[in-house]
């Protein structure tokens, strides 16, 4: 047995600087990509949002596959779902996503060019993320959330893969990964315009392969370490919280994984704004948009710990392991955005059912 001590950290801290670099070139931002597609008619970020994962879907099944990580004990996979966390946490973090103008991943990266108005969000965001999984707020989340898990212990745990073998009485593990990833390359592949954009297809290829080697990082601390280490690959929801407590308070625990990634994420941003002369200090212009900042932050915050994940935790590496949880979150991400961006840009988050309907009254 070897003390793997600083490793871990540093390991989440290179690939940090890598992924932040990769997404910092090429404005990669789940918000950004979701609102040029509601008003643009762009899919371009979100094809390279949805090729992110499936980079992940492949190169993690096929590290399962091979035998050489074991993510069996992944919260991702625990056989009690969280169906109600899925839904209404996706909501909530989607809607504080639009508030805020980005996700907590998207917050490091434009920290890491001078927006102090990001340095606000990831403090009330992390604080809040405590908060919803070890404060006030976490009695509330076992309430709503771990009292209404669905048991899907005949299954083994709560993977897509695992579900289909339970009720096809074989493993199907293999054609399910095989199937999603094929459809999803088939999609995002479908468009010629986007087979010709090369950047955004290398920085799909540098994150999603960054989350599976997230898994293969923490696999191996788990069989080396002599404390339990967090099996995990990328979420930037409680890490958050966690690197602000390392910063703060010293209680001898060392920094993991993910406080490592998290740190990462803010350099590898800085390096490449740095090189490209893009760093600009920027704040929020009056009380009103500080005030939305913070409710927004304190909706990802909460959110993301009822959904156990955020638009790389849930989208990313938790779909790496075809978490069922994943396509949930992700849809009620997606719509609480949608409401967000009405609420902002319309004038009403109800706008978005008004024009719903008045278009299929045409």
């Amino acid at each position: 047995m070897l003390d793997v001590g600083w490793l871990l950290p540093i390991a989440g801290g290179l690939i940090g600087i890598v992924i932040g670099a990769a997404a910092r070139l090429d404005r990669f931002c789940t918000l950004t990509a979701l609102e040029r597609y509601w008003y643009a008619n762009d899919a371009t970020g979100i094809r390279t949002w949805v090729l992110a994962a499936t980079v992940a879907i492949v190169a993690t099944q096929a590290l399962v596959l091979g035998g050489l990580v074991d993510v069996s004990t992944s919260f991702y996979l625990t056989p009690n779902f969280g169906w109600t966390g899925a839904i209404l946490g996706g909501l909530a973090f989607g809607f504080g996503m639009a508030l805020v103008g980005t996700c907590g991943f998207g917050a490091l990266v434009r920290l890491g060019g001078g927006s102090l108005r990001s340095l606000v969000v990831l403090i009330v965001l992390g604080l809040s993320a405590l908060a919803a999984q070890r404060g006030l707020v976490a009695q509330a989340r076992v309430e709503v959330v771990d009292k209404l898990a669905l048991d899907l212990g005949f299954a083994g745990d709560q993977s897509l893969g695992s579900l289909a073998s339970a009720l096809f009485g074989a493993d199907a593990r293999l054609p399910v990964a095989v199937l999603f990833a094929g459809l999803l390359l088939f999609w995002v592949f479908s468009s010629a315009d986007y087979r010709r954009r090369l950047g955004h297809i290398l920085t799909a290829t540098v994150i999603g392969g960054g989350i599976a080697v997230g898994w293969v990082v923490t696999s191996w601390g788990s069989r080396h370490a002599f404390e339990p280490v967090q099996l995990e690959a990328g979420s930037f929801v409680v890490p958050v919280g966690d690197t602000l407590m390392q910063f703060i308070t010293y209680t001898g625990v060392m920094p993991d994984y993910g406080v490592g990634l998290v740190i990462g994420v803010g350099l590898g941003a800085a390096l490449v704004a740095w090189r490209k002369h893009d760093v600009r200090w920027e704040a929020c212009d009056d009380a009103r948009e500080l005030g939305r900042h913070i409710v927004g932050a304190f909706l990802m915050g909460v959110g993301g710990v009822f959904a156990m994940g955020c638009t790389i935790g849930q989208g990313v590496a938790a779909a790496s392991v075809l978490a069922i949880s994943a396509p949930l979150v992700m849809i009620s991400v997606a719509l609480g955005a949608r409401l967000g961006l009405a609420y902002l840009l319309e004038g009403s988050a109800w706008s978005v059912f008004r024009i719903s309907h008045h278009r299929s009254a045409e």
